[in-house]
């Protein structure tokens, strides 16, 4: 507007200042009506403070006693009189907990690496490319979902124990061990789990099909939809199914201890249960400060994770 115009209408016009971001987030929290304090929410707050002290209570109980001395243990105390931090040195040099270590976390890499890979392209071709019997296929995933690992527990010894021209098998798989007691069978039967596929194919479902679409015009090939444009728009599946399998690979017992006949290949968790054998001779502080840093893998696991492990929960069901 010039000077001319501002003598004709007799007035001036001046721009309001801008509202700072402070101040509008002011305004809306006045805006917002208090919550009352009422008997019901006391009560879930009670409950929810329960039930947090009862999970908390035997990792608490599970830290304490690894600085105890075996004197103490014997009593019930839960701060120990003297502070033994060197517990957990010791406890590593009592068992080969380190070996456990590595063995733990070489089976967690591999099992989640092949995973990824396997459970990964299923599920983009579940969703994404129309194949014949893609929904049979579908309700056949999500009915293993419901069989106990108990039930293939045998079958599945059996397949590993034949595996032809490993540990002395003949091309029928007959005359030797298969993959028992070797890497293979701890990492490979317990990969790509229909869970993880059926997760995958669920966050593949919620991307537009018209990025695959216009890709397909400009000439990619399936492969290269998959792996340059769809899976990286799904990094909270990523990390989603690795942090379960991850867990799952490193909390395993039953089926090391069904395959592993040798120290050597043995995993943290069946370790420590070995070091336990014989009650009678139990030492419980370097048992409890192994199984303490068995468990701190895992924590720190979520802590950094659980940003997109929330994330990807959150949206794993959103479109079926």
């Amino acid at each position: 507007m010039t000077s001319q115009d501002t003598r004709l209408t007799g007035r001036r016009i001046t721009a309001a200042p801008p509202r700072s971001t402070d101040t509008a987030t002011a305004a809306s929290r006045a805006r917002r009506p208090k919550k009352k304090i009422t008997v019901g929410r006391v009560l879930l707050y009670v409950v929810l403070t329960a039930g947090a002290i009862a999970m908390i209570a035997p990792f608490l109980w599970m830290i304490l006693t690894a600085l105890k001395s075996e004197l103490e243990v014997s009593t019930f105390r839960w701060l120990p009189g003297e502070w033994r931090f060197g517990n957990f040195v010791e406890a590593m040099q009592t068992a080969p907990f380190l070996r456990y270590f590595r063995n733990s976390l070489l089976i967690a890499v591999g099992e989640t690496a092949v995973t990824l890979v396997i459970c990964t392209m299923a599920g983009y071709v579940l969703s994404s490319i129309p194949i014949r019997g893609a929904k049979f296929f579908l309700g056949y995933f999500i009915t293993l979902l419901m069989i106990p690992f108990q039930i293939i527990l045998v079958p599945l010894f059996i397949i590993v124990k034949s595996i032809p021209l490993f540990g002395g098998n003949d091309l029928l798989g007959q005359g030797g061990t298969g993959w028992l007691n070797s890497w293979w069978g701890l990492i490979i039967p317990l990969a790509a789990a229909p869970l993880f596929t059926f997760l995958a194919r669920q966050f593949y479902v919620s991307l537009p099909a018209d990025l695959a679409d216009a890709a397909r015009m400009d000439g990619v090939g399936e492969f290269g939809i998959f792996l340059r444009i769809m899976t990286p728009l799904v990094k909270p599946a990523l990390i989603t199914i690795a942090v379960f399998q991850i867990e799952a690979a490193w909390n395993g017992f039953l089926w090391p201890l069904m395959i592993t006949s040798s120290d050597d290949l043995r995993p943290l968790q069946l370790g420590l249960a070995i070091f336990s054998q014989n009650p009678a001779s139990i030492q419980w502080p370097y048992l409890m400060a192994g199984t303490t840093l068995a468990t701190l893998p895992m924590v720190l696991l979520f802590v950094f994770a659980q940003k997109r492990f929330v994330e990807g929960m959150a949206s794993a069901g959103l479109k079926g």
